[in-house]
């Protein structure tokens, strides 16, 4: 059994940065592929972006290319998820989802996901 809590989430300008982080419990956190998705108001659940389990290989969707940065530190049980130039079509509910027995997952299917967080509110104004 794992839990994710994620934090980091709130109000933040645009132009802004903010530095996600999703906490894992359990001792086998280098055994799943971790992402990031998100969920704008009203909208579909997005997958934002996706990391190995080495760390080694990541995936970013079109619109946060060159702004969001994933990384992981498996010694602590943590992704992170560094957003920089946010824009207000960032505001969304921030979710890591985690994969167990996979290398990387680019899969946008919630339920194919082992454990997910309870969500982080980011907010971007113009």
């Amino acid at each position: 059994q794992m839990q994710l809590v994620e934090s980091g989430g709130g109000l933040v300008q645009a132009g802004g940065s903010l530095r996600l982080s999703c906490v894992a419990s359990g001792r086998t956190f280098s055994s799943y592929a971790m992402n990031w998705f998100r969920q704008p108001p009203g909208k579909e659940r997005e997958l934002v972006a996706a990391i190995s389990w080495s760390g080694s290989t990541t995936w970013y969707t079109e619109s946060v290319k060159g702004r969001f940065t994933i990384s992981r530190d498996n010694a602590k049980n943590t992704v992170l998820l560094q957003m920089n130039s946010l824009n207000p079509e960032d505001t969304a509910v921030y979710y890591c989802a985690a994969k167990f027995g996979t290398y990387f997952t680019r899969n946008t299917d919630a339920k194919y996901y082992t454990y997910w967080g309870q969500g982080t509110q980011v907010t971007v104004s113009s």
